[in-house]
Order: C-alpha cells, then structure tokens, then sequence
C-alpha cells in the first residue's frame, strides 16, 4: 500500500519542494520543529532505511548533504540536526532541522503552525541558496 510519500512522489498529494532528482525528494516538514526543517525520501518505496541498497542510501546521504548546506545558509544557525525516527510514515526519510542546542531536536517539542505562504517562502528561501 503506497505511504502519503509515495502520493507525494507520484504527485497526487501536493507538497513544498526543497529539491528533486531521478532518485529522492526533498520537501519541507508541515509540522516542523524549526523552520527550515526538511524531509529527505528516497522515490524507491522502502519502509525500514537500513533495508534501503547501500548505493541508494549512500547516494541518498550525499543527496541530504547538499539539500543541508542550503538550509544552513537559508537559516543560519549552529548546525543542521539530522534523525531518522521512521515511525511516523512507513517510507524511509532523513529529517533535516536547523539547531543551536539539543533540545532544538526533542520531537516532543511543540510544532511551529505555518500558513501555506510562510512554507512557500521558505522553500524558495531554501532553493534559491546556492
């Protein structure tokens, strides 16, 4: 049964898109902990990451490399927190988040509620960074 990423990826379900290649998809968490927080999902459905080839997945990491460092210099900060929970959706996918402490990272925090153009705006402040 394909996950609410896989709709995302087919295009039946519409998201704020950070970046794209033939292989993964990067876009931004609607329920984020900071703003800038970015979901990275490989287009190949697999639920559990350490199922996922070891190309793929290295390939996958080298991808979330380049989407972090866009994300850093869209929102400054100390560094770009990378997890995997993968509880949550069952389509593997690397959480991107810009922090300054640990606790910028605590999933039990309280997610930021954004309105549809603040998330516009911060796809395209993240995309446009080179």
């Amino acid at each position: 049964m394909p996950s609410i990423f896989s709709k995302i990826i087919a295009g039946d379900i519409p998201c704020h898109k950070v970046a794209e290649s033939d292989d993964y998809l990067a876009f931004l968490d609607i329920s984020p902990l900071q703003k800038g927080h970015v979901l990275v999902i490989p287009k190949v459905e697999v639920d559990y990451i350490f199922d996922i080839d070891d190309a793929i997945l290295g390939d996958m990491m080298i991808f979330a490399k380049a989407i972090s460092k866009k994300i850093k210099k869209a929102f400054p900060c100390d560094r770009i927190g990378i997890t995997v929970i993968g509880l949550e959706v069952p389509h593997a996918h690397i959480h991107l988040i810009p922090i300054n402490q640990m606790s910028d990272m605590n999933f039990s925090n309280k997610k930021l509620k954004l309105n549809d153009n603040e998330l516009v705006e911060i796809a395209l402040k993240i995309r446009n960074q080179n």
